[in-house]
């Protein structure tokens, strides 16, 4: 069989569906490029000295990993020179990193989540890179925060890739969710799945169930009624799987269906959810309705959300799609 290549399977959605712009393009292949870098380091691991605290905290007050830190320059130095970008917005940074004067300044932005799942990689697990592309609105020089508080339905194109036993890369460009695997001999990335789809139904969750005394009164309900398996309400049985990095989460879920659900909970009650709209729950929520999923916030469709601030964060269900649907009307029977 044929092997296409990330660079072939963009020119093809260019050619064939005029969806991929030439900067686009470019810029997706620079993330692409990068990701291989970080993974690179990743796999090193104790052998690169790169393992532990970085003793710093980000703008979430969370402590960096030195992988966090070294990913987040990593993005940063592929991608501010190419011309492809106005600017940057990362989960590990305060604010936004404006493309320098020195060099061109493109029509698009990307924001990025270093390292999802960082407080795996000192145990070997799973953890990835989550990224999501909006085009810059208007033609002014400038740009600003403002100009990333996008609903994520605006998105151009967003992704991860996931470093586990087989690093990979999950795209959309808005037709469909393509998976690449790198071939870590030749150093490319080739075409390993096209349109991926997710079971409208399923038998699995995916929860941290540590937390179930601070949910709310549907998330409690839902979970309840799948553990009651076969005699209870739903008449069959589910499993949950958890693996504390999204990314992992949500692979899985794209690769055999599921629901993931990281809802509000009593603990930060002013907080709308733990996970970041812009950085983590837009470009999933992106990929997994590209795939014929669903995601929503208990109340909305994530993608519809209009954000306030740069590092917003928000409550998080989604997966296959009957499953989103009746935590949704759990929520709106609630009130």
């Amino acid at each position: 069989m044929k092997r296409i290549s990330l660079t072939q399977y963009l020119v093809e959605q260019q050619r064939e569906h005029g969806l991929i712009p030439s900067q686009l393009r470019l810029l997706i292949e620079v993330v692409a490029r990068a990701c291989k870098h970080i993974a690179i380091a990743v796999n090193k691991g104790a052998l690169g000295e790169v393992l532990g605290s970085a003793g710093t905290e980000n703008v979430q007050g969370e402590v960096q990993k030195k992988l966090d830190v070294i990913s987040n320059e990593v993005l940063i130095e592929a991608n501010e020179w190419g011309g492809h970008l106005a600017a940057m917005a990362s989960e590990e940074m305060d604010s936004i990193h404006v493309v320098p004067n020195r060099y061109p300044q493109g029509e698009y932005m990307l924001l990025f989540d270093p390292l999802d799942g960082s407080s795996n990689i000192d145990v070997n697990v799973s953890i990835g890179t989550i990224f999501s592309v909006l085009r810059k609105i208007g033609h002014a020089r400038g740009v600003s925060e403002q100009d990333f508080l996008q609903p994520g339905k605006q998105q151009a194109a967003a992704g991860y890739c996931v470093y586990g036993p087989q690093t990979t890369l999950v795209l959309t460009v808005g037709n469909g969710v393509a998976l690449f695997t790198l071939d870590r001999e030749t150093g490319s990335w080739v075409l390993t799945q096209q349109d991926l789809r997710i079971p409208e139904d399923t038998k699995e969750f995916a929860i941290n169930m540590s937390n179930r005394r601070h949910w709310a009164a549907p998330v409690t309900r839902y979970i309840d009624e799948c553990l009651a398996g076969k005699h209870g309400p739903r008449g069959k049985d589910f499993n949950m799987r958890w693996v504390g990095s999204m990314v992992a989460d949500v692979h899985r879920i794209l690769s055999r269906g599921g629901v993931f659900l990281y809802p509000w909970d009593a603990r930060e009650p002013g907080q709308a959810g733990k996970l970041r709209l812009m950085y983590e729950a837009n470009p999933m929520a992106f990929l997994v309705e590209q795939a014929g999923g669903a995601a929503t916030n208990g109340r909305e469709r994530i993608l519809d959300l209009v954000p306030t601030r740069l590092h917003e964060r928000v409550s998080v269900v989604l997966g296959s799609k009957h499953e989103v649907e009746r935590v949704l009307a759990y929520h709106r029977e609630a009130g």
